[in-house]
């Protein structure tokens, strides 16, 4: 189960870097990064608009990715451990045999708080 939790959280963790990076390279409001590496030109690889669709389509599969693995990690977060048993089914811890019975349960002699100094009337 750790092991589970630990593969998913790296997977989240590389799909939000992959997409800050998708983000920056991006040519438009406040990513004009990608300007510099010539995303903007139409001489690229996938043209005017390609270059544009398939970093867009990048980023949303990444998001998609991203936002699954938080719903995987909350639910391995929130999923109860699976119980052997009541805690009252289980033995009780055994008393040493040399122990007297009063060595085994001893009461405090003054409370720990302070309410206990005050005088009643």
């Amino acid at each position: 189960m750790n092991v589970i939790v630990n593969v998913i959280l790296a997977v989240q963790m590389l799909a939000a870097l992959a997409m800050i990076g998708l983000i920056l390279i991006q040519h438009g409001k406040g990513a004009d990064m990608g300007a510099a590496f010539g995303s903007g030109s139409s001489g690229s690889l996938f043209g005017a608009s390609g270059s544009a669709n398939f970093l867009s389509r990048t980023t949303a599969v990444l998001a998609a990715v991203f936002f699954v693995s938080t719903l995987a990690l909350a639910y391995f977060g929130n999923s109860r451990p699976v119980s052997s048993g009541s805690v009252l089914e289980t033995p009780a811890a055994a008393v040493p045999a040399g122990a007297p019975a009063s060595e085994a349960a001893v009461a405090p002699a003054a409370p720990a708080s302070g309410a206990a100094q005050i005088p009643t009337k």
